[in-house]
């Protein structure tokens, strides 16, 4: 009953709008993170699915003591999940009921047309083009294996690869068991919404991981060179900690902070699983980190994607979380925007730092353009906007001279979670025309624009230590590729 009952609490929280789905989970007291965030995730994507099964066989009107999460949750595992594992009087209760469930679940196929539960998940007649569909990304960890060798392994389990997307509507219109190189980052792929890797080998191994896309800008626009001492400031769950580390090839040194010692440790057996070596995890605010500390004296780059509301988060995937957040209080969204002013100037006080990424999965110009700005006019000359990314299509508001140089992110103009990502540099005594891209990524994006379509980004050869998906590693002894 922990699990269906943890699923259930946060489900309720992110109607009552107390976090994100990420904050949630991680903030639970439930030991099994991962199990959890999987359970949860799944249930927000079946949601209208399982409202409409509970509406038709009037499931709560003949349980009224049965709480609308709980059942969710109950519902999805008995005819979408795994079944029924645990639970106790009330897995008894949804069980007395599972005979009408199913039938109702067969009368709404055949009403909608389909023959597979998944089918069920696509947009209806009504969905119309406010409601886009974001695709399922995929990052291929290159610290153990290479873009071609994922794209050869789902081929061996029957998916069709296209190529290299050519344009975005490519990603909104994929179906099937089909899938993509992205048309921006090198090491992603993508596949239609519906797609679950969760129980995939390559997940459970480490050899990809699920971020979305816009997750992985902020790592792939600081773009650390290798050998480089770096900072996430504000790190669990990992994520872009993984990707810095897959960037500087586990060379260089990564400094990682949290205050929470569930999160690092959960962070720790993730990063460990991604094969990640140039680490170093501290349970510690990172406001109370001394920028002149010695062993920070060598830091250049600083990744800070600070607590927010996560109002972008709950909007841009509506799609796959399916649920609407409460919109922030007046006061939240300054309370808020206080602390990311001050998180980032102290970051930028880090006497080497050169480069630094801030971002925010909200949709609020408190928390993005504003907090940017006025942390800029406090540095005075030390510091600039980098105009990062000019092919991206969907650039900062224009509240003040420069904003432009910043990154937007939202499900209807670059299909993906809502987000916002500035980078900012320390300016030369000489000032020169500020970079696009870092080199690192303008490399990595020419390379992608000479490749015909369809072809994998040309990869050096491993050395052997390299883990190549052909032959897996020991463990998971799972992984038999």
């Amino acid at each position: 009953m922990a699990l269906y009952g943890a699923a259930a609490a946060v489900l309720s929280g992110l109607e009552r709008g107390e976090g994100g789905l990420s904050g949630l989970v991680y903030g639970s007291r439930f030991p099994h993170t991962r199990q959890l965030y999987a359970l949860v995730a799944e249930t927000l994507r079946y949601s209208p699915v399982l409202e409409a099964l509970l509406e038709g066989a009037a499931l709560l009107r003949a349980e009224r003591r049965l709480p609308l999460p709980l059942a969710k949750v109950l519902v999805y595992d008995l005819l979408f999940g795994k079944g029924l594992k645990c639970g106790g009087r009330w897995k008894a209760l949804v069980r007395r009921h599972r005979a009408r469930l199913e039938a109702e679940l067969a009368r709404l196929k055949v009403r909608r047309g389909v023959s597979r539960n998944e089918e069920l998940l696509a947009p209806g007649p009504g969905a119309g083009p406010g409601a886009p569909c974001v695709p399922r990304y995929v990052r291929v960890n290159t610290l153990k294996t290479r873009v071609d060798d994922v794209v050869d392994f789902f081929k061996r389990q029957g998916y069709s690869f296209l190529g290299k997307a050519g344009s975005m509507e490519e990603l909104r219109t994929l179906s099937g068991k089909k899938f993509l190189l992205d048309l921006h980052l090198p090491e992603l792929l993508v596949f239609p919404p519906q797609t679950d890797f969760h129980d995939n080998r390559l997940y459970t191994s480490g050899h990809i991981i699920l971020q979305d896309k816009a997750s992985c800008l902020p790592a792939f626009l600081l773009s650390p060179v290798a050998s480089s001492h770096v900072i996430d400031a504000c790190a669990a769950p990992g994520n872009k900690t993984s990707h810095l580390a897959a960037i500087l090839k586990n060379k260089g040194q990564i400094f990682a902070f949290d205050l929470d010692a569930k999160r690092l440790a959960t962070m720790n057996t993730m990063l460990t699983r991604a094969g990640v070596t140039s680490f170093k995890l501290a349970q510690q605010d990172f406001l109370t980190v001394d920028p002149h500390d010695p062993k920070y004296s060598k830091v250049t780059y600083i990744l800070l994607d600070p607590s927010c509301s996560g109002s972008a988060l709950s909007a841009g995937m509506v799609n796959r979380l399916l649920v609407e957040e409460a919109a922030p209080s007046a006061e939240r969204l300054q309370a808020l925007a206080g602390f990311q002013r001050r998180v980032l100037s102290h970051a930028l006080s880090f006497p080497a730092v050169q480069r630094l990424a801030y971002s925010t999965c909200s949709v609020h110009r408190e928390e993005n353009e504003d907090v940017v700005q006025a942390v800029l006019q406090e540095q005075g000359s030390a510091f600039r906007l980098v105009n990062v990314f000019p092919s991206w299509p969907c650039r900062g508001l224009a509240t003040f001279p420069g904003a432009e140089c910043c990154l937007r992110a939202s499900p209807a103009d670059t299909l993906t979670q809502g987000f916002f990502v500035a980078v900012l540099e320390r300016c030369r005594d000489q000032a020169a025309v500020p970079s696009s891209l870092p080199a690192s990524a303008e490399e990595s994006l020419k390379q992608g624009e000479e490749m015909e379509p369809g072809a994998a980004p040309p990869k050096k050869r491993r050395r052997k230590k390299q883990r190549m998906l052909a032959t897996p590693p020991p463990a998971p002894a799972a992984v038999t590729l």
